[in-house]
């Protein structure tokens, strides 16, 4: 009984304290005279359009409001600056919230400017506003209703929620005056004479329809309506809150049974003079009851910091940013704040997240934009597709405007020359924090490079900050080079991909510029599955024998960032697996030494063209083989091995002529040095219709298709071939058959066969029968 007199003692003291939790007090308990008047006619149609629309984001009502309460107090805050008298006995500046749930009703508070009897009139009733109009006007043409307040009419948004709103207003010029409409084309104005005095301010009583109460009237809700549009507001907004804390248990004590033990008593005492004598015995945890109290908690902690100088914020208030604004609980890698001016002005504060979202890559095409747009500190949308590019989803950030044109609708301001502006310097911006990331690791790198004692060739590792980027949001910035061309160049500095001299790690293009032979004229790579696979390919054995570097692509987008990069500082890429790959840096002596070889092989390539037809577009003397006998290379524009592979592994790979033509765009390089090319040659010149000789022909494309990474097309025949092969080589002559093995004749009885002939058939007609019915 105690405590629940204390818990009504305190509620008491706090609605009291403060008057956001102080009762409704209706217009007709005033005592002052109540004059009706009607709504201004546009007014009026307004209204019959929010409180019958079925627009399903209600929710707007609560910014709307919250943003009106934040302009009156901007405006005292301003007239405070040159007249201090006007904060009179109240100088707190803020917003409260409070819930009554018996009347169905919220409360919204400021100490803001106020309103005369003349503002409540003009403002929310009678005077034609051009605001209402423009309003109405985008509403025909089947505009958006959440931008309502983007035409100075928020706060008729209240009754998408309310049948009746109340606003008691005090401003230094004029008495207190109770505004009430029911919507139903009129309202009263009233002198409140009887109500808590607000000294100066507003405070909207808003009674919820029926559907919108218990949605409304839930403190989870309103926390998290402040949190997604006000969060950024100047002045804090505070929400009357329950909650429940341990208190101390009352004095009483519970009374002692009547009759006790004594022999119990006597050990107890005995037990406690034990312990005395060994130490103080524990003194008791003091016993603890939940109680429910009220208290205002304070809705936005986290101020808009991107409204401040760089030079005025700390890291430390950068971090705690990020993590309420991206609801993380890692380490932002960097940040980017800054100020744009000219044609379009906007603060920005972008953060460059330490992990990316699970699922981030799979979810690529879907991924919301991690930018949320404010106008004035009011939050407008964080799906605006074009504000960022998709590759840079992963950035979390606030962009806020206080020059976007604000009577347009979404659509419209998608479109906006505005916000493409807007677009070009913030991925400008994002850009060059993502570089200067990589700058500092290539730093790091390089002063490691300067304290070892051997010189080497290879890269050092790379763990700095840079290196976790690279791991979380790599693939983003591939995705880049194909997306947006005109940051090519900016996107091609950030790549880093491992080579065939960098044991196993990450590298970037300047870097391999960097190590380039003096006669090297272009960047050679390769792509397929895994740096393993990679660095045995017959492919690299000339480039690797003469020193070059050549960087692996195991990722499937990297062959088609490949083609969508076609130089880096005026230097080609060659992919290593494709014809006429040019490799320089040859003297005379090896160039008549090719073109001696090429003449003693023409007729064998010719030849070998007519024996695999329409497999390959042509059969050519090799340049890059050092080992191998014969590679398969593709067309400049025909799918690698690694393409095909990819493609085969798409569901949807596009049209199947195209596939063909791509795939049939195959040359056979052939290595004129390999003993097995020179043998060939070598029986083609004394029977190149001998079926052996095709044959041999045959089996080594089929095995350069094998070593360069692609499918064999008809398996079987390959296998024949091999088993031929295989035949030949162990003196086996003639077609390979196996021979069929002799069927097993059943031996009859001896009892039948000692019979006569007659009695014998008879007897095997029986068996017959008998063998036929166990069947069935």
């Amino acid at each position: 009984m105690r405590r629940w007199l204390g818990a009504a003692l305190l509620v008491c003291l706090c609605a009291s304290a403060y008057p956001g939790v102080s009762s409704y007090v209706s217009a007709a308990a005033t005592s002052g005279k109540a004059e009706s008047f009607t709504f201004q006619a546009e007014v009026n149609r307004l209204m019959d359009i929010l409180i019958n629309s079925l627009y399903s984001n209600k929710d707007i009502f609560l910014r709307e409001l919250i943003s009106n309460a934040s302009d009156a107090l901007d405006k005292i805050r301003l007239l405070a600056l040159t007249a201090k008298e006007s904060l009179g006995s109240n100088p707190d500046l803020e917003i409260r919230l409070s819930i009554d749930k018996e009347k169905n009703m919220l409360k919204i508070r400021d100490t803001g400017v106020g309103m005369t009897k003349k503002d409540l009139i003009g403002n929310l009733g009678t005077i034609a506003k051009s605001g209402t109009s423009a309003f109405l006007e985008q509403m025909q043409k089947g505009g958006d209703v959440s931008l309502i307040g983007q035409f100075g009419v928020g706060f008729y948004s209240v009754y998408l929620v309310a049948d009746n709103v109340q606003v008691i207003s005090k401003h230094n010029d004029d008495k207190q005056y109770i505004w009430e409409s029911k919507a139903d084309g009129s309202f009263t104005i009233t002198q409140d004479k009887a109500g808590e005095d607000l000294g100066r301010g507003t405070q909207i009583n808003i009674f919820f329809k029926e559907d919108a109460a218990a949605e409304y009237l839930d403190e989870a809700k309103l926390r998290e309506l402040v949190s997604k549009y006000s969060e950024f507001i100047d002045f804090p907004i505070y929400l009357y809150a329950s909650k429940e804390v341990d208190v101390p248990a009352g004095d009483e004590e519970e009374e002692e049974p009547a009759e006790a033990d004594e022999s119990a008593d006597d050990d107890i005492s005995d037990e406690i003079s034990e312990e005395g004598e060994e130490g103080d015995e524990e003194e008791a945890a003091p016993k603890t009851v939940k109680e429910t109290v009220w208290e205002w908690d304070l809705l936005n902690d986290n101020k808009a910091i991107w409204l401040r100088s760089p030079t005025d914020v700390d890291d430390a208030e950068y971090t705690k940013f990020y993590k309420a604004l991206a609801k993380a609980e890692d380490q932002p890698l960097s940040h980017v704040h800054f100020k744009a001016e000219g044609d379009v002005e906007f603060k920005a504060l972008l953060f460059i997240p330490e992990k990316a979202p699970y699922g981030f890559m799979d979810n690529y095409y879907s991924n919301k934009a991690g930018l949320k747009l404010y106008v004035r500190r009011v939050f407008i949308s964080d799906e605006f597709e074009n504000l960022m590019p998709r590759y840079l989803n992963f950035l979390k950030g606030i962009v806020d405007s206080d020059t976007l044109p604000l009577s347009v609708s979404r659509e419209t301001l998608q479109a906006h020359d505005s916000l493409k502006t807007m677009k070009k310097k913030l991925v400008r911006k994002a850009l060059e924090a993502i570089k200067k990331l990589a700058d500092a690791d290539s730093e790091d790198t390089a002063d490691t490079e300067t304290e070892k004692d051997d010189d080497t060739e290879s890269p050092t590792p790379q763990t700095g900050k840079y290196a976790t980027f690279w791991k979380e949001f790599g693939k983003s910035m591939k995705l880049g080079i194909i997306e947006d061309g005109s940051n090519k160049q900016r996107l091609s500095k950030l790549l880093r991909f491992q080579t065939t001299k960098s044991n196993g790690e990450l590298t970037s293009f300047d870097e391999y510029v960097s190590r380039m032979k003096p006669k090297q004229k272009d960047i050679y790579f390769i792509a397929g599955e895994s740096e393993a696979e990679l660095s045995k390919s017959p492919f690299l054995e000339k480039l690797v024998a003469k020193g070059y570097e050549v960087i692996l692509f195991t990722d499937p987008v990297d062959e088609y960032v490949a083609q969508h990069l076609s130089e880096y500082d005026d230097k080609k890429l060659q992919n290593a697996s494709k014809e006429n790959l040019k490799l320089g840096g040859k003297d005379d002596k090896e160039k008549k030494s090719d073109k001696k070889l090429k003449e003693t092989f023409k007729g064998l390539v010719a030849w070998w063209k007519e024996v695999l037809g329409s497999a390959v577009a042509t059969v050519k003397v090799s340049n890059r083989l050092a080992t191998s006998p014969a590679i398969v290379v593709t067309s400049q524009y025909g799918w690698s091995a690694n393409m095909e592979r990819i493609m085969k592994a798409q569901a949807l790979g596009g049209d199947s002529a195209e596939k063909g033509f791509m795939k049939g765009m195959k040359t056979l390089e052939v290595n004129p040095r390999h003993p097995l090319i020179e043998q060939l040659r070598v029986k083609y010149e004394k029977d190149k219709d001998a079926a052996a000789t095709k044959a041999l022909a045959q089996i080594l494309y089929d095995t350069a298709l094998l070593e360069s990474g692609f499918a064999i097309e008809q398996p079987k025949d390959f296998n024949a071939r091999v088993h031929n092969l295989l035949a030949s080589s162990l003196g086996i002559k003639g077609e390979l058959k196996v021979p069929v093995e002799p069927e097993e004749v059943e031996e009859e009885d001896e009892d039948i066969q000692s019979e006569p002939e007659d009695k014998q058939q008879s007897k095997r007609k029986g068996k017959a029968k008998d063998a036929v019915k166990e069947e069935l």
